[in-house]
């Protein structure tokens, strides 16, 4: 999975933008509710927050407040940096996160908790509790032919594949999978706060 983000750096914010091979996909009002997201982001309230797999920053630059990004990958990280100057970001390992007990006052994550198989799971949601009192996540709605769980293929522009795990969510088995609420829900996107 590092590998596989790592070398799609470059490329990724393309999925956010529905371009380069996002750009056939047919998502009506992926771009519309894209705009919702951010401001749901956006509208949390400024606390010190870290950002888990922040990737390129394509949402912490939406964060209010003092924000540190975590990411395994460097790639993603030199991205991050230009595209979110004001916040500081540091590589390392988000199943065991180098930040003292309480650190923080919220951790943020996007598309990185669906990535997590049972195990890794447990130990980031111990990790996110031990840090900060508040887990925010965003993730992918389940759709009426998803599976809930699922290994998809991937194709990057250089013409490599990759197999990834997969979950998605109806929004409500999230809330409770985190003892959390749902503060946002859309035909893409679901956000929890726990």
């Amino acid at each position: 999975m590092k590998a596989y983000y790592d070398r799609r750096a470059p490329e990724y914010d393309d999925w956010w933008l529905g371009e380069g091979l996002f750009a056939d996909r047919d998502r009506p009002g992926w771009d519309e509710e894209r705009g919702q997201l951010a401001t749901v982001i956006a509208d949390l309230p400024p606390l010190r927050t870290l950002d888990v797999a922040c990737g390129t920053g394509f949402l912490t630059k939406h964060l209010r407040g003092e924000v540190v990004g975590i990411d395994a990958s460097e790639r993603m990280l030199e991205l991050a940096r230009v595209q979110v100057p004001n916040a500081t970001f540091v590589q390392g390992e988000a199943l065991s996160l180098p930040f003292e007990d309480g650190a923080f006052e919220r951790v943020f994550t996007s598309y990185f908790y669906c990535h997590l198989e049972e195990g890794d799971r447990e130990r980031f949601l111990t990790e996110a509790r031990r840090v900060a009192s508040e887990l925010v996540v965003v993730a992918s709605i389940r759709r009426a032919d998803d599976l809930p769980e699922r290994w998809d293929d991937r194709l990057l522009k250089d013409g490599s594949r990759w197999t990834v795990y997969k979950r998605v969510f109806e929004g409500a088995d999230l809330a409770r999978e985190l003892g959390g609420e749902v503060v946002f829900k859309g035909r893409w996107f679901v956000v929890v706060r726990a």
